[in-house]
């Protein structure tokens, strides 16, 4: 019992960002060569035209993706057509035993009460580029992080900089993006980016 209490203590601490902001990445395809011109055009969903946060997301996108050279053509012909989706939910915390008998291990159902002052919230950011001319996906990457913030707009910033800490994302497909809030700014940087070990 007291070591799942100091397992959920743990999580608890990463998840109210005491060991600072980071992000998980997962890239479809990577080490996918883009290639032609540097030229996007973003397709939207009705209800991303819909929303009133979704403008907020693709000047977020829009400036990053400038900054690796890519050029939004607003709507114009692009090389590349950009897909965006984003998704905040409330997260769960399990606690796993090892070498339990089959139908043994369920998931307990989740307290009543939130644990250590909020319930956690699982924001992720997807990314898809497609070529215009053929429809072929050429590269994907999604971004997730964990906070105690229910607001997409406020995960946004670190997911974006996460999804584009490198661009493309090379081999192998899952990578770490640790990133720091500058005092300044109040907005993240990227202070590290390395693969998951398996």
């Amino acid at each position: 019992m007291k070591a799942i209490l100091i397992c959920a203590a743990l999580a608890a601490a990463s998840l109210t960002g005491c060991a600072g902001l980071s992000a998980d990445v997962h890239t479809a395809n990577p080490s996918a060569a883009l290639q032609g011109a540097r030229t996007y055009t973003i397709s939207r969903m009705p209800s991303q035209d819909a929303s009133t946060d979704h403008p907020q997301f693709e000047t977020m996108l829009r400036d990053e993706l400038a900054k690796n050279g890519f050029i939004d053509t607003a709507g114009k012909s692009a090389h590349y057509l950009l897909s965006i989706a984003y998704d905040t939910r409330p997260a769960t915390v399990g606690v796993s035993v090892k070498d339990c008998a089959p139908g043994a291990c369920e998931r307990a159902p989740e307290p009543p009460f939130a644990l250590f002052g909020g319930r956690a919230y699982q924001h992720s950011l997807t990314l898809r580029l497609f070529e215009q001319s053929s429809g072929q996906e050429v590269y994907s990457v999604n971004a997730a992080s964990s906070d105690r913030d229910a607001d997409p707009l406020h995960a946004m910033p670190a997911l974006v900089k996460s999804a584009l800490a490198k661009f493309p994302f090379d081999a192998p497909p899952d990578w770490r993006v640790k990133l720091r809030t500058d005092q300044a700014s109040g907005m993240p940087n990227v202070v590290s980016v390395k693969p998951v070990q398996p």
